[in-house]
């Protein structure tokens, strides 16, 4: 045996043994758990006995919804996350200063909803900060751009400019640009931007694969797109891949990985597919999500549908007749409805093609059997179909009579605790009574939806701590709304939402036999703590610091563990 943990508090997450003080490990698995004398008694001469002096592991946690390019690449760009749009600017400034003029700026997580009555900053706003430069600024949902008016001239976009499919650019009352664009309008920015090739992704991710060590991440469920999977191999290739990876296939890459075979699950425990990746709607920051009622105060506002009904049932129904499971975006109760729609049908579908399938399997067992190739076990195996573990994506505000919905069509619930506290003015300013339905995580788990839980990071912090506080709180770090939180009926347990950071995770990757819990025979993944989250004060769960996380047996952050 390589390794004994012994003097600790161990959460295992294994109902057959919830608690221990130690834990043993062979390779890159967990050996044992149990007290301190059984598992030392476990140890070799070469063993190597650590002593925990007291310290809480929990299991490895994942990330089940991040776009880890996306963050690794803004690490250099200008952040906007702040309190005043003042502050946005002077940051532009900043680095206009000390950028060659002409050049372009680029910057990520700016929220019109935080600055003062709420309203969208302006391309002139941006020409006064940095009038030499072209500056493209990405919002914090991701969903809208924010560019100066020598941007607009260097891609071309002028009052003139028609919107396109699925997108707008916003205008002011006589019909000029503001500087604001909405979900597919976009993209004509996003292509002036850098294109890094896939070995500089990789290199920008190496010191990313830290930040997320520190804060106890162990794997993510990554939503960018080819050149970060390539560069994700090209770090496995060579010993360098510092997180679990389930790749999740964006929905135009559709018909290459029918082509080449690719079906959900396959891979192995370093890097593997996932789902195939769809757009229903927009965000609430830019108040692009589709609803079935105006947004308050905005009477001609539903939202934008970016994939009506017709267009996900027509790819998700090829996806899964070929092994790939869908996740879809979907914020709006609108896009919600209309998901769940296409995912009843879905599995209608999907009864009859596992019944065919099992009819075909069962004539090839049985001649198989007659020829004495197969085993009767292996007769018996190849009758079992599992359903494809489809996602709902976000799920974030929901019409009443789809709240069970997920639940009773076996869909993941994929959701993200810190969108409800970063989120919760947005909601009652936009969405008024509605937000009862919104960010319901009670409410799914005891329909008996599994939920798997994320931040959608760079959009909020990564940090699963942060998560697991709004989860349990729905509050925010400063104490509001309340002692009670925001819509307290919806707080989870410590247990609960820790599980929605380990097997919620583990079980929409189709690696629930590998990961979720402490159990002998799954990969040693854990993370040391410097509390113990199910018994300090709930508001201190968000400042839990990690003293160490493991991947595999192996070390990746230690600080202070011998």
């Amino acid at each position: 045996m390589a390794l004994v943990l012994f003097n600790g508090l161990i959460h295992t997450l294994d109902s057959a043994l919830p608690r221990a003080t130690a834990l043993a490990i062979q390779g890159d698995r967990v050996l044992a758990a149990g007290s301190d004398d059984e598992i030392r008694a476990l140890a070799g001469p070469q063993s190597q006995i650590i002593n925990l002096n007291g310290r809480t592991i929990i299991p490895g946690l994942t990330d089940s919804h991040l776009h880890f390019e996306w963050y690794s690449l803004g690490l250099r760009d200008v952040n906007v996350r702040t309190d005043t749009k003042q502050e946005a600017l002077r940051r532009v400034t900043e680095r206009a200063e000390r950028t060659p003029k002409q050049e372009w700026i680029f910057g990520r997580g700016w929220n019109q909803s935080g600055w003062g009555d709420g309203s969208f900053p302006t391309a002139s706003d941006l020409d006064t900060a940095a009038p030499y430069h072209p500056v493209y600024l990405i919002a914090q949902s991701g969903h809208a751009g924010w560019a100066n008016t020598l941007a607009l001239k260097r891609v071309g976009v002028a009052d003139g400019t028609p919107d396109p499919p699925g997108g707008e650019f916003q205008r002011d009352a006589s019909g000029r640009l503001t500087g604001i664009m909405f979900e597919e309008a976009c993209w004509a920015f996003r292509e002036a931007m850098p294109h890094e090739t896939e070995e500089e992704v990789a290199g920008a991710m190496l010191p990313a694969f830290e930040n997320a060590w520190k804060v106890g991440l162990t794997g993510v469920h990554d939503f960018d797109g080819v050149r970060c999977f390539v560069a994700y191999q090209l770090l496995k290739e060579r010993g360098q891949l510092g997180l679990r990876v389930i790749k999740n296939i964006p929905v135009a890459h559709l018909e290459h990985a029918i082509g080449v075979g690719l079906r959900s699950g396959f891979g192995d425990h370093w890097l593997r597919i996932g789902n195939v990746k769809l757009f229903a709607d927009g965000a609430l920051g830019p108040r692009s999500a589709a609803m079935y009622e105006p947004y308050e105060g905005e009477p001609e506002n539903r939202g934008i549908v970016i994939s009506d009904k017709e267009e996900i049932y027509e790819k998700a129904s090829l996806a899964a007749k070929h092994g790939l499971a869908m996740t879809v975006h979907a914020i709006g109760d609108r896009a919600n409805h209309d998901l769940f729609d296409v995912y009843e049908k879905l599995r209608q579908e999907e009864v009859f093609f596992t019944a065919e399938y099992a009819e075909i399997a069962e004539k090839n067992a049985i001649k198989a059997l007659e020829s004495s190739a197969f085993s009767a076990n292996s007769a018996v195996n190849s009758r079992s179909v599992q359903p494809l573990r489809h996602r709902a994506e976000h799920l974030q505000v929901l019409h009443p009579d789809d709240l069970g919905r997920a639940a009773r069509l076996n869909i993941i619930a994929s959701m993200q605790p810190i969108h409800a506290t970063s989120d919760m003015k947005m909601v009652d300013r936009y969405w008024g009574a509605r937000g009862k339905n919104a960010y319901t995580f009670r409410t799914q788990l005891e329909s008996g939806a599994t939920l798997a839980f994320g931040s959608d990071a760079p959009v909020e912090s990564f940090n699963p701590f942060w998560g697991i506080h709004a989860a349990v709180t729905r509050r925010r770090g400063d104490g509001s709304p309340g002692p009670e939180g925001w819509y307290p009926e919806q707080r989870l347990t410590v247990a609960e939402a820790l599980r929605g950071y380990t097997y919620g995770p583990a079980f929409a990757g189709n690696m629930e036999q590998d990961l979720g819990s402490l159990s002998p025979g799954k990969l040693a993944d854990l993370v040391v703590l410097d509390r113990d989250i199910f018994a300090c004060d709930p508001m201190e769960i968000r400042d839990t610091q990690v003293f160490g996380t493991m991947i595999g047996g192996e070390w990746k952050w230690n600080e202070g563990i011998e």
